[in-house]
């Protein structure tokens, strides 16, 4: 599919991933350290600050290795060549989200705790709220932002490539 909104090259896959990933991991990590003590204090924002590169850096290759390609897959398995760019978008956010949300939870849970059955413990009781969260996050501003993105970064490409045309 040639869709302006999606990346076209590995590269442009990346900063694509990257954008999601970074918006929805600032957002989760607000959201999961806030509620364990209880709101934002100096402290907690600098533990925030220091996870998120590290679960940065997990959730991209988690979503990347395992949970984009199970996530592609389920999407044509439930969408016909047919279907709009938005049924499509939205079939594979569903599909991330649960997946990466149920494993984040878990994984998230076991970086903050360390090595325990908390995370275990608590997965019905966290899970869900984690998913519904990143379910609107990503439909709402993680998406937007890197598809405008990469909008914009094809629209340049295009102008570059009519300035030489121009000057024939």
């Amino acid at each position: 599919m040639n869709e302006k909104r999606l990346p076209q090259t590995k590269k442009e896959g990346i900063l694509y991933g990257s954008i999601i990933c970074l918006i929805t991991v600032i957002v989760m990590l607000l959201l999961n350290i806030g509620t364990a003590f209880g709101g934002f204090s100096k402290e907690t924002m600098l533990i925030i600050l220091k996870l998120i590169p590290i679960i940065w850096i997990v959730a991209m290759l988690i979503e990347s290795l395992f949970i984009g390609k199970v996530a592609e897959f389920l999407v044509s398995k439930f969408t016909e060549n047919s279907d709009s760019f938005n049924t499509k978008i939205l079939f594979n956010i569903l599909f991330c989200v649960t997946g990466m949300s149920a494993i984040m939870t878990i994984v998230g849970g076991l970086i903050g705790t360390g090595i325990s059955l908390e995370p275990f413990k608590t997965f019905f009781l966290h899970w869900p709220r984690n998913f519904c969260v990143a379910f609107w996050c990503e439909i709402i501003l993680a998406q937007p932002i890197a598809r405008f993105t990469m909008k914009s970064i094809h629209k340049k490409q295009e102008q570059k490539k009519a300035l030489p045309e121009l000057s024939k």
